[in-house]
């Protein structure tokens, strides 16, 4: 590769990786702007850097991320992006990400008991345990029969609720404007623990918590190697489990937790994730 080669290539590497990703038909998460779905998978973009947590792995400019969607080699990848950005191409600025309003459910008190039958008789959650989320205000029915877990950030406001439908068809969600870079749902809260065992939902936190009793049990709400809220936890906690399901996806999003906090241990759930595991047991 000569001189004036290797120039063009460095302008075509630090082309942006979202002008990329437009062009290649990927879809921006509405509620995380660094997220993009694309047909290799979901990528996190952070500056020239992305990373797929569907394959575990990324890399770094515009050249890497034509290579990784579509699978070419790099001349291929030079060639494309030459084709699409030519030398007078300016990136036109990205605008804002306005952040969404958190919109909680309503509570709806006529259907706690709908909620209460499914988590206890369907998941086996404890009903010691349901009841005192309920009285703490973490858990409670919505107006559709939903269960609500609220997450709450360090000083205990609500950034969030993880939604769980409580009938036949099997359905999952998040509130609205939910942050869950800004706190977490806790399987028991107002007590001090000694360990904490990270899960990729709050009724796998609360499965984690009867089977491991003792440990504060938390959900990710997704198999987030990463969530903000995590490194002073780690710093400020003798024992950190990742406890995210046992599946390609759980692997992989723990080796990435454990390769940024070296001191969190992998605890993997005899099934695939830790309801089916408390369900087993009983």
């Amino acid at each position: 590769m000569n001189v004036g080669q290797r120039a063009e290539a460095d302008r075509l590497r630090a082309v942006p990786l979202e002008a990329v990703l437009r062009l290649s038909g990927a879809e921006q998460d509405r509620e995380d702007r660094h997220k993009w779905r694309t047909a290799a998978g979901v990528l996190s973009v952070t500056g020239a850097k992305f990373i797929n947590w569907s394959q575990g792995n990324g890399g770094g400019g515009a050249i890497d991320l034509v290579i990784h969607l579509q699978n070419v080699r790099f001349a291929a990848a030079l060639d494309w992006l030459g084709r699409h950005f030519t030398s007078g191409f300016r990136p036109a600025p990205l605008a804002p990400a306005l952040p969404r309003q958190l919109q909680l459910p309503p509570p709806d008190p006529s259907l706690l008991a709908r909620v209460q039958r499914y988590l206890a008789g369907q998941r086996g959650i404890d009903c010691a345990l349901i009841d005192s989320l309920i009285r703490s205000g973490d858990l409670y029915a919505d107006h559709r029969g939903n269960a609500v877990f609220l997450l709450r950030s360090n000083d205990q406001a609500a950034v969030g609720a993880e939604l769980r439908g409580t009938t036949a068809q099997k359905w999952r969600g998040m509130a609205p404007g939910s942050r869950k870079d800004d706190g977490f749902f806790a399987a028991a809260s107002g007590v001090a623990f000694p360990a904490i065992i990270l899960c990729e939902s709050a009724i796998d936190a609360l499965s984690c918590a009867l089977l491991y009793p003792g440990h504060r049990c938390l959900s990710t709400s997704g198999a987030r190697p990463n969530p903000p809220w995590l490194a002073p936890l780690v710093n400020q906690t003798s024992e950190v489990y990742c406890g995210f399901d046992a599946d390609p996806t759980g692997d992989a999003m723990a080796a990435a937790m454990i390769a940024l906090f070296p001191t969190v241990q992998r605890l993997r759930p005899a099934r695939h994730d830790w309801n089916d595991a408390l369900r087993a047991q009983a």
